[in-house]
């Protein structure tokens, strides 16, 4: 069986909507990615150096990273020489394996959130405009929306508007916020909502952060105390530290997971607006070269288009119309 049956098999398994969206999502990235992939087997007789070099030049445009395309090249010549592939078009089948091999390693659902039987508290960083309240907001819509009690934590108390825009996630998703007046200490909101979340029973606390403070070391030692407080009163919590990155900063993005990873323990990556980027292989970047789990991508405006991360409805997404092609011939 063709690895594009396979592929088409496993993500049919989950359902149709989850498909639509990641395919959807990735429509700016699959028309610039595949479009080149395409036209590059299309002119090509044989699979050679300069195949090879043009593919490179293809894969480092869609931001898959300088070393993510240098290691996923070298595997591509062995399976292709093991194989004895002559054809081009057999090799966006190699492609399109090797990605999902190279996202998720040795390990299967990277990708889960890490539930406590009791609260499970996730916090939740990254620079300001990247789309961190949203993220916060549809997160409380999709655990609400599995009958968990949520509630959410003001701790961005220095940015305009922040505590503000986070009741209106709160008003709309119909979850409780725990807040302090703009300006208050970000640890002493942390400290109110876990205790509140303790006596409401809650099943999950989604913490809000500071996304910039006067420098890159003060907003590093503010989150520092925020973890510190909530780990003092929740041995082991926060249970996930998910940084929210802009896909469509491509490179830029790579630089924040790098210095965020420096000064937190980052358990997760959620990227947003990847629907807004023809440069969708940032994931593997990020994946491979930091060694972060991407847990969640925004897939779109609507309340539900922040989906769980998922390796083959990715690629599925990335190659869509080769993989049903295929399957109708």
């Amino acid at each position: 069986m063709s690895f594009f049956k396979k592929l088409k098999e496993k993500i049919t398994k989950q359902t149709d909507t989850v498909t639509e969206k990641f395919k959807d999502g990735l429509t700016k990235t699959r028309d610039n990615f595949s479009g080149k992939v395409n036209d590059l087997v299309a002119r090509y007789r044989k699979v050679d150096e300069d195949f090879f070099e043009e593919l490179e030049e293809i894969l480092i445009g869609a931001d898959v990273g300088f070393d993510t395309v240098m290691e996923l090249i070298d595997e591509l010549k062995m399976e292709v020489k093991r194989k004895n592939i002559q054809d081009p078009e057999a090799v966006q089948a190699v492609i399109s394996e090797k990605l999902v091999e190279i996202y998720k390693g040795d390990e299967d659902e990277v990708n889960t959130i890490h539930m406590q039987d009791g609260l499970t508290v996730i916090l939740f960083v990254g620079v300001n405009g990247v789309g961190k309240t949203t993220t916060i907001g549809k997160l409380a819509h999709k655990y609400k929306s599995e009958g968990k009690k949520v509630l959410l934590a003001a701790g961005d108390t220095f940015r305009a508007g922040a505590i503000e825009q986070l009741e209106v996630w709160g008003d709309r998703v119909g979850v409780e916020v725990i807040k302090q007046s703009a300006g208050s200490d970000p640890a002493a909101v942390m400290y109110d909502a876990v205790q509140a979340a303790k006596s409401r029973n809650a099943d999950i606390l989604l913490c809000d952060t500071a996304g910039r403070l006067q420098n890159k070391v003060n907003l590093m030692k503010e989150l520092e105390k925020v973890k510190r407080v909530i780990e003092r009163e929740i041995p082991g919590a926060p249970h996930e530290v998910l940084l929210v990155l802009d896909a469509t900063t491509g490179q830029n993005a790579m630089v924040q997971a790098k210095t965020f990873k420096e000064a937190t323990d980052v358990s997760g990556i959620v990227l947003t607006k990847l629907d807004g980027t023809a440069k969708g292989g940032i994931v593997l970047a990020i994946r491979n070269e930091l060694q972060i789990p991407v847990k969640f991508v925004g897939l779109g405006e609507k309340m539900d288009d922040l989906q769980q991360f998922d390796a083959e409805q990715y690629v599925y997404g990335l190659f869509a119309d080769l993989v049903d092609k295929e399957l109708q011939e």
